[in-house]
């Protein structure tokens, strides 16, 4: 959704403009440029960028970021790369590393057209189950054609070490939260203790996306079967592909999943149609070929991984970094998904949780 650029997070226009003009996207720096921003999201920052008769966007990390996981130089390198070679993967143009035309870092890339299926476009468009059938099917077609993608044919065989993966996984989000807990939650630390003996020793090593969600595609509005785009390459590696399944049906909300439905945004995949995720996994051990073994594991993982998410994000509104009210009560959210892997853990599964 666009809205207006939000207080304490605007961009410099004509400094923006003087950009454009050096990077030959525009063709005078005296043109007039709207600028909007993404409301949705809780990560980069997005813009919508219209000047010269075009349309790009540009992506910068948020005020008070650690590096980790805002690293736009690395965003940029993996859609260079990829765009040569997977189609879902939008145009990137360039990349200010100095921080000198704007605050930070930055990238600017093709603005995609099509539809980002959220929980209030879902409503708005009163898509059908049999819609929705349509569109689980193209989202997970889209995530198996990645993971088959081979990572030395498309230049990114130096963007991650693949062995080690799962280990340094666990230990890195483990260390994540302890610098990002601002109040006590016992689950977080069963969780990182339980996850530390029952991580895998052996797996398959692909690119992974690491954010892999509906939200994080656009869709071909006449043609749900079509995937115009996949967003958010910020996280993007080399790693186990079941990890990048397990944050994926973490995100997957269902409606059996009690207080779920009520914390932070309502997912559309709740709705008629969708899939449940042990349905979801299995179509995707048939379509990938891919043994799946100790998916606990995987869901435990994903779940805990968005945790420290919203608690590093609730972490810098907590120290006033960043004003935006949608964050106040990720420390809830961060509390109910720690809540929610114990559950799997207790019950070896990831369906039926309440």
């Amino acid at each position: 959704m666009l809205s207006k650029q939000r207080e304490g997070e605007e961009l410099n226009a004509d400094a923006l403009k003087k950009y454009l003009f050096q990077q030959k996207l525009i063709s005078s720096e005296n043109l007039n440029i709207e600028i909007s921003q993404f409301s949705n999201g809780f990560s980069n920052l997005t813009y919508l960028l219209e000047i010269d008769n075009k349309s790009m966007v540009l992506r910068r990390p948020p005020k008070g970021a650690i590096k980790r996981g805002h690293d736009m130089g690395r965003e940029f390198k993996v859609l260079s790369q990829l765009n040569q070679h997977f189609d879902k993967a939008p145009q990137a143009f360039c990349f200010e590393k100095s921080g000198t035309v704007l605050d930070a870092p930055f990238y600017i890339m093709e603005k995609i057209e099509g539809v980002i299926v959220n929980y209030k476009i879902a409503k708005e468009r009163e898509i059908t189950s049999h819609e929705f059938k349509q569109i689980s099917d193209s989202w997970l077609d889209a995530f198996v054609e990645f993971h088959q993608l081979d990572f030395n044919e498309v230049g990114l065989s130096d963007l991650g070490k693949p062995e080690g993966y799962v280990e340094r996984q666990v230990a890195n989000w483990s260390r994540q939260y302890l610098r990002a807990a601002t109040q006590e939650i016992p689950e977080a630390h069963f969780v990182m203790q339980w996850m530390h003996k029952n991580q895998p020793k052996e797996y398959n090593h692909s690119l992974i996306h690491n954010d892999f969600k509906y939200d994080n595609i656009v869709l071909n509005e006449n043609d749900w079967s079509q995937v115009n785009a996949i967003l958010d390459w910020e996280m993007c590696t080399l790693g186990d592909p079941l990890m990048d399944l397990g944050t994926s049906i973490a995100y997957w909300t269902m409606d059996s999943d009690g207080p779920a439905k009520s914390m932070g945004i309502p997912s559309p995949t709740i709705l008629p149609g969708n899939p449940g995720r042990t349905e979801l996994v299995n179509a995707y051990a048939v379509k990938s070929g891919r043994a799946i073994n100790n998916l606990v594991f995987y869901y435990v993982y994903g779940l805990f991984k968005i945790a420290v998410i919203v608690q590093q994000i609730f972490y810098r509104y907590n120290k006033g970094l960043t004003q935006d009210k949608k964050f106040a009560k990720l420390n809830e959210v961060c509390a109910f998904l720690c809540m929610m892997a114990t559950q799997a853990i207790d019950k070896k599964r990831i369906d039926g949780l309440f």
